[in-house]
C-alpha cells in the first residue's frame, strides 16, 4: 500500500513543525514541507500528494494564491487551511476555491484528526 502523502506548507518553521508533529500523531504519511507558496506549486506540480495543509498568509505566493492556481490547474490534491485568519469572508472565499476544511492556528491535534477522519484520512 503507497504511503499516504502530505505537503505542509507555512512560511513560519515553528508553525509547520508544529503541523508535522500533530499530523504523525494522527496520520502514517510521508510528510514534505514547503517554506512557502510558490515552493508548494512547485512541489505539486512534481508529484502527487494527497493532502496539503496550507496557511494562508505568506510573503509572495499566498495561501488564496496556491488555491486559485490548483484550482486552475487542476492538480488533484484535498486543501487543508491551516490558519489564524478566520474571518467568515475567508472562510467561504477558501471552501469556494476547493479547500475541504479549515484550521484554527495554533493547531490542535484532535481538531486535525476529527478533519483527517472526515474525509477518511487516517
Amino acid at each position: 500500500m503507497m504511503k499516504f502523502s502530505i505537503l505542509v506548507c507555512d512560511d513560519s518553521t515553528v508553525a509547520r513543525k508544529q503541523v508535522v508533529r500533530c499530523l504523525n500523531e494522527c496520520v502514517s504519511a510521508d510528510i514534505q514541507q514547503a517554506a512557502n507558496g510558490a515552493d508548494a506549486l512547485a512541489l505539486l506540480r512534481l508529484q502527487q500528494f494527497d493532502l496539503l495543509c496550507l496557511d494562508l498568509t505568506m510573503p509572495e505566493v499566498d495561501g488564496v494564491q496556491v488555491l486559485e492556481r490548483i484550482k486552475a490547474e487542476k492538480i488533484e490534491c484535498f486543501v487543508l487551511v491551516i490558519s489564524a485568519d478566520i474571518q467568515q469572508q475567508m472562510k467561504k472565499k477558501v471552501a469556494q476555491l476547493g479547500a475541504i476544511d479549515f484550521i484554527n492556528k495554533p493547531i490542535n491535534k484532535s481538531a486535525l484528526s476529527e478533519v483527517l477522519h472526515k474525509f477518511g484520512i487516517h
